[in-house]
């Protein structure tokens, strides 16, 4: 018998029993997780809404549900990598925050630059973290989840709103004040969030 997991159809098989004894929402869930953990959704892999939906059998709504639920995952890791990075980001990892966010922030309306720049400045949090293994958590979901969705960056004053975002992060990271820091990283994270599910629901 075949294995079911392939490149063209990197989650689970259906099981009947689980979709008889958990909601859908759930099984997706699990399902993407899986996939995103164990590597079966490669770099370089785009993998969109509706290829999730039709690998699974089920319809785009436990998808949305389950995506929705990643970004919760995300948003508490943003959080607690920005708190950690005011609590311990040395001067020179802050001055290289600030010299990421303004070539963010001045960069060309080009949108795979603006991603990796975007990148870029993540991954700067992460170093000046201090915690190896927030910084391997976050990575992994971080690339994985860039390969279901497309860039924010493309929506009417979203990346205006995100380089004001970005720009208090590393102010409450400079002023070593954590709380504020994480609160509001993980509100960036959520406005990224309410923006991609926006354009989701606009596109169906």
């Amino acid at each position: 018998m075949s294995d079911p997991i392939t490149a063209e159809r990197p989650f689970a098989a259906i099981n009947a029993d689980d979709l008889r004894t958990r909601s859908r929402g759930d099984f997706v869930y699990d399902s993407l997780r899986d996939a995103i953990w164990e590597g079966r959704i490669g770099r370089g892999e785009r993998v969109r809404e509706e290829e999730i939906a039709r690998s699974l059998g089920v319809s785009r709504t436990p998808v949305r549900e389950a995506l929705q639920r990643l970004y919760a995952m995300r948003e508490i890791l943003e959080g607690s990598a920005a708190r950690f990075a005011a609590q311990h980001a040395t001067r020179p990892e802050i001055d290289i925050l600030y010299r990421l966010q303004r070539d963010l922030a001045e960069a060309a309306d080009d949108a795979l630059m603006l991603v990796k720049l975007n990148r870029r400045f993540h991954q700067a949090i992460y170093d000046a973290a201090h915690n190896q293994y927030l910084t391997q958590t976050l990575d992994t979901l971080h690339d994985s989840m860039a390969l279901l969705h497309s860039t924010t960056f493309r929506a009417p004053n979203r990346r205006r709103e995100s380089d004001e975002e970005h720009r208090r992060i590393v102010a409450a990271i400079e002023r070593h004040d954590a709380d504020e820091a994480e609160a509001i990283a993980r509100e960036h994270i959520r406005q990224a969030q309410r923006t991609r599910f926006e354009a989701l629901i606009g596109a169906a």
